[in-house]
């Protein structure tokens, strides 16, 4: 694949003062002595994009996103590593950049192809197309002051994607438009994109990364979290945001074990109120998609001869503790071993249904039809789904369409 962009090692930082005269007495010290904190908007970056792909940008408020879109185009400058560019490229980083208020919308397309490089020829090519596309009427002769955001993003589109960029750059413009000019643009979007014009898109609709978007990138604190697969990312990134870092489990980081060493030799303990344990629990991967199948093994062991009604449960959740699944031997009628010794037991689900997020497991032993409790193991292990968009919810459901007239 032909590389367009080329992010190596990029960090962006700015000084940070408390106090404006902090500035001055920090050029004037003959001791060089620092009076700022310095303030990384983007902390070694690196990751490359090819020609013809659409690249979502993820993040939250802060990431970063706008930053990086800057140096691509070329309007900030890194503080360290640089950014390779091959190929013209047209942007729209924030609305009414680059337009002047006193001027018409007219009067405006010519400024904007102007410092895209087009000639006043090449513009007046392709000026019926941009009006046509901005759909704003008689606005088009009136200065743009006057002009509504909705206004300004119509306009704004109608020049970048109407001249035929190398790579188009939308950060979160689509948002202003009303429903039928979003749809307008991302048809020409799409348009675009099948011509082999390289997209980056920031939206804070992951569902339009997600449908849009080949591959994304997921910024975090300005620091690159995750690149891949768009659906896969996005789906590490909502799970991000709805259970966020509290969650104790961080995303990529999952447990495959209890962490727990196997006892060399059987030893009953010596408290006699303890009649069995669990000694060890993994999982068969950490990262699932649906329909794979799922299968912790669970080490115990009973210091009994036997302990009656001994079951096993296993329960899946999220990591805000939303209860999504738990069975146990002793509902659905299975016999596990209950006698004196070390013993092993597979939960196993053939076809997880979990469509996507990252949940955790706890496994317990329990008699007495699960009144009492022997020992019991919260978030022992934990892991993860994800998929290219082939659906959406929490789990997928077995169903049928039928077309009644």
């Amino acid at each position: 694949m032909e590389k367009i962009i080329d992010i190596q090692n990029v960090t962006k930082s700015y000084k940070l003062y408390a106090k404006p005269i902090d500035r001055l007495k920090e050029s004037l010290s003959m001791a060089d002595k620092n009076y700022h904190e310095e303030f990384k908007a983007l902390d070694d970056i690196s990751f490359s994009i090819n020609k013809g792909d659409a690249i979502g940008i993820l993040g939250t408020n802060g990431s970063g996103k706008s930053t990086l879109l800057k140096m691509i185009t070329g309007v900030l400058t890194p503080t360290k590593g640089k950014i390779e560019v091959n190929g013209k490229i047209s942007a729209i980083l924030e609305l009414g950049a680059g337009f002047n208020p006193e001027y018409t919308g007219r009067a405006n397309i010519y400024l904007n192809g102007l410092m895209m490089g087009y000639s006043r020829e090449q513009m007046e090519d392709r000026i019926d197309n941009i009006i046509a596309f901005a759909d704003i009427g008689t606005f088009i002769d009136q200065p743009v002051k006057v002009y509504s955001s909705g206004m300004f993003a119509r306009l704004a589109f109608a020049v970048s994607i109407n001249v035929e960029p190398d790579i188009l750059i939308v950060d979160e413009a689509l948002a202003v438009g009303d429903i039928r000019f979003q749809t307008k643009c991302i048809e020409k979007m799409k348009e675009l994109k099948s011509q082999g014009t390289t997209i980056l898109f920031v939206s804070h609709a992951p569902e339009q990364v997600k449908r849009f978007c080949n591959k994304a990138v997921w910024l975090k604190q300005g620091e690159l979290e995750a690149i891949g697969e768009s659906s896969q990312i996005v789906d590490l990134y909502e799970d991000f945001m709805k259970n966020g870092i509290g969650s104790g489990l961080d995303v990529g980081e999952m447990v495959t074990g209890s962490g727990d060493e196997q006892i060399e030799e059987f030893v009953r303990p010596a408290n006699p109120d303890i009649l069995a344990l669990i000694t060890n629990v993994c999982i068969n991967k950490e990262n699932f998609k649906t329909f794979e199948t799922l299968e912790i093994k669970i080490d115990y062991e009973v210091y009994l001869d036997s302990i009656d009604d001994l079951l096993l449960g296993v329960a899946i959740y999220t990591p805000k503790r939303e209860y999504i699944f738990g069975p146990n031997t002793h509902l659905e009628k299975v016999d596990i071993p209950n006698t004196a010794g070390r013993h092993t037991v597979s939960y196993i689900i053939p076809e997880v249904p979990l469509l996507g997020g990252s949940f955790c497991v706890d496994v317990g032993l329990f008699n007495n039809e699960g009144l009492v409790c022997l020992e019991y193991k919260q978030e022992v292990i934990g892991f993860s789904v994800s998929n290219k968009y082939f659906s959406e919810g929490i789990v997928y459901m077995t169903h049928r369409w039928e077309v009644l007239k």
